[in-house]
């Protein structure tokens, strides 16, 4: 691949929430290949953030771990200021952090609510607001991570998360009609399936579930994390510029 497609993104700062493992992990690990200096962010797994910095600054990479457990407004604020502190300016957000808790409908608590609804929702929008602070005037780029259960394909079990990230993407298509004037875009990813740590710990990964999945999937297979990571690039660089207000579904055809 020639130089100037792998560093679309030299020069520019990101803070990925959530990017000690998955996806995040992923993204944060393409963001700085591109070129970015990436703020990779974790609420508990420090041994995984180091892990990803490790491996990026091991590329010649820049890129350091914050701990912030983005649900609350004392660990947002100290984020951006620590990006601040060690990058000087801010470009990209990716909004990444997030859980996932199934429940039959009898089951649902307000905790069970709350709890999903606080750091998917509430958290991504306090995560913006305190980011778009740190945006300079040129604008900036905001990804959020949703997920193909906010439409068609929610899943039972599944009423309070499937609401998380229907609200994230009408959050994102808000945002991007409110901060368009500033030059700051907003866009959301979708992936479908994806294997990862939390995959696997929840016991999907040998799952008939998963086996239905992948039957209905056109491509014939669930997802990695490296599936999704290059598009959150694309549209955290200037070959998006006139992108914003979407929601790609990135599911190997699943709709």
């Amino acid at each position: 691949m020639s130089n100037h497609l792998t560093k679309k993104l030299t020069g520019k700062v990101a803070v990925v929430t959530g990017a000690s493992k998955g996806i995040g992990a992923a993204i944060a690990k393409h963001l700085a290949a591109a070129g970015a200096a990436v703020v990779v962010n974790y609420a508990s797994s420090k041994t995984g953030a180091d892990k990803v910095v490790n491996e990026i600054t091991g590329q010649g990479g820049q890129a350091m771990a914050v701990q912030g457990d983005v649900s609350k407004q004392a660990d947002i604020d100290r984020l951006f200021v620590a990006t601040k502190q060690a990058y000087g300016h801010l470009d990209i957000l990716v909004n990444n952090a997030g859980i996932y808790e199934f429940s039959p409908l009898e089951n649902v608590t307000a905790g069970h609510f709350h709890k999903q609804f606080d750091l998917n929702v509430l958290g991504l929008i306090l995560t913006t607001q305190a980011a778009v602070k740190y945006f300079s005037p040129a604008g900036g780029s905001v990804v959020n991570i949703s997920s193909i259960v906010s439409g068609t394909f929610a899943a039972p079990n599944g009423s309070v998360y499937s609401a998380t990230k229907a609200a994230v993407d009408a959050v994102t298509r808000s945002l991007a009609k409110e901060l368009g004037a500033r030059k700051i875009r907003v866009n959301a990813v979708n992936p479908g399936m994806i294997e990862t740590e939390g995959f696997h710990a929840a016991g999907i990964a040998e799952s008939e579930m998963r086996k239905q999945v992948e039957a209905q999937t056109p491509l014939g297979r669930i997802g990695q994390p490296q599936d999704i990571a290059p598009a959150v690039v694309f549209l955290a660089s200037e070959d998006a510029s006139w992108i914003t207000g979407e929601t790609l579904y990135i599911t190997g055809g699943l709709r």
